[in-house]
């Protein structure tokens, strides 16, 4: 049985936890490790304030009285980065890889309402790239559940199965989408997010510090993209309020600075999207908006 711990906070601090995550010394996990119950949680976390605003300036959301719906994973990043880099838990912080991004809002946040917010490890699997795990928060407002979110974190681990299949896989047919518009992303567009999201990896930062990990430049957060995306969906003629769940899967890095074109689709439910490449062939992410009864 894995170990179970809780942690509780009047206000995690990130410092001592990036110093934890460049921390040498951890052995290669094995592929059947088994991942401890972690979680931990805040409660009456303060949702508004400047750094909200920029956030809202650097990701494209047009000024509300209600919060961005991906704001609350910045809230909770903190905790994440506490779950993640805890002695306990097996795997290097910055070997993970963001596959998949799930968020559910269950009804409008309000600017300045207060949350309560928890974030603990969910299933873990393997697979032929390595091991994946899910990384659940959920934000609690009066007692109820108004928001949820489940990452799809990878540590990879090589085998010779992996690399035959990935040297024969062909890339799927990429989806025909009627609307089209472009995102522009600055060079500094990583550094800008870091600031408002404390998510400072160095791999989004500089040209220097992302080679140092096999980029031949900065790339974007995968957060920023999602977030980005939604900004931009938001303004569109037919945007509904109310429940809704947005899935989004990462694909290729979207390099700084750079441009790609958000691609979707609008239905009665239902909007697929896609944010490609700018020769349109090769995409960055892809996913849907799925509008929930209420």
């Amino acid at each position: 049985m894995p170990d179970t711990r809780t942690y509780q906070f009047t206000s995690p601090g990130l410092l001592p936890l990036y110093t934890r995550a460049l921390r040498p010394g951890r052995s290669a996990p094995s592929s059947d490790i088994q991942l401890p119950r972690l979680s931990a949680s805040l409660v009456g976390a303060r949702s508004a304030g400047y750094n909200l605003t920029r956030y809202a300036r650097v990701c494209g959301f047009a000024p509300s009285l209600n919060l961005p719906i991906t704001w609350p994973h910045v809230m909770a990043f903190p905790l994440q980065m506490k779950v993640l880099t805890e002695k306990e838990f097996p795997l290097p912080l910055l070997g993970l890889v963001h596959l998949r991004n799930s968020i559910t809002q269950h009804r409008a946040i309000g600017t300045g309402e207060p949350l309560d917010l928890r974030v603990c490890l969910g299933e873990q699997s393997r697979t032929s790239r390595g091991i994946e795990f899910e990384l659940l928060t959920e934000a609690i407002a009066c007692g109820d559940k108004v928001w949820e979110e489940c990452s799809t974190l990878l540590f990879r681990i090589a085998n010779q199965d992996s690399r035959k299949a990935s040297s024969t896989r062909h890339p799927p047919e990429m989806p025909d989408y009627p609307h089209q518009q472009t995102i522009n992303a600055p060079a500094d567009t990583g550094r800008q997010y870091a600031r408002v999201s404390s998510d400072s990896n160095p791999i989004h930062l500089y040209a220097m510090t992302a080679k140092a990990f096999g980029f031949p430049r900065a790339i974007a957060h995968g957060m920023w993209s999602k977030a980005r995306v939604l900004a931009t969906l938001q303004s569109q003629e037919g945007w509904k309020e109310g429940p809704v769940r947005v899935n989004c899967h990462f694909k290729k890095p979207l390099f700084l600075p750079g441009q790609a074109q958000l691609q979707w689709q609008a239905g009665p439910s239902e909007w697929p999207f896609q944010l490609v490449n700018e020769k349109g062939d090769a995409p960055h992410l892809s996913g849907s908006i799925e509008w929930l009864q209420a």
